[in-house]
């Protein structure tokens, strides 16, 4: 691409710039790249995307329900506690690419909440529901097989129907997408 002719094209006809104040080429560039983002996203970037985010969840509902069932406590109570953990550590891995990627903790924060809260939302809402659900499984235990066997097909369905969702907010600039414009 030509310097010189892109540096006289009109950007008025763009959509609202708000979040990239920063001027020139690299700025640009990023720019550029979230924009070839909208609308081409393949299945395979939407599901490493849910991928992510299911690592994330995947480990604080297993950390959260090691804890409850270490401590004591029941059903409702450890299932809060795994959720919770599910969305710290869901938005601790987008927050420690974001930072490594050289971006200051406000804006990386901000990011992965952009990011991952929907994602991990819909996530939390299908693995949880279907363990609460499946008859037996609330009150299976760590060391059973059965416990694990339904935790992993209750995660398999949430990666499942997470990635279409993740697949129309990365075409759509957001989700994902905007953690794709601090890794260039």
């Amino acid at each position: 691409m030509q310097h010189d002719a892109h540096a006289h094209h009109d950007h008025s006809a763009h959509e609202d710039h708000s979040g990239h104040e920063h001027q020139g080429h690299q700025g640009h560039q990023e720019h550029q790249g979230h924009h070839q983002l909208h609308g081409k996203v393949s299945w395979s970037m939407a599901a490493k995307a849910t991928l992510h985010c299911l690592t994330g969840c995947a480990i604080g509902e297993v950390l959260g329900m090691v804890i409850g069932t270490a401590l004591g406590w029941g059903n409702v109570q450890t299932m809060i506690l795994a959720i919770v953990l599910a969305f710290f550590f869901g938005y601790a891995l987008t927050l420690r690419s974001i930072l490594a990627a050289g971006v200051d903790f406000k804006t990386a924060f901000k990011v992965a909440l952009a990011a991952d809260t929907l994602s991990i939302a819909v996530m939390e809402i299908i693995d949880n529901g279907i363990i609460a659900l499946w008859p037996g499984a609330m009150d299976a235990h760590l060391d059973e097989p059965f416990f694990w066997i339904v935790l992993a097909i209750a995660l398999a369905a949430a990666f499942v129907i997470t990635t279409p969702v993740n697949k129309w907010m990365i075409g759509r600039g957001k989700g994902h997408a905007v953690v794709h414009q601090y890794h260039h």
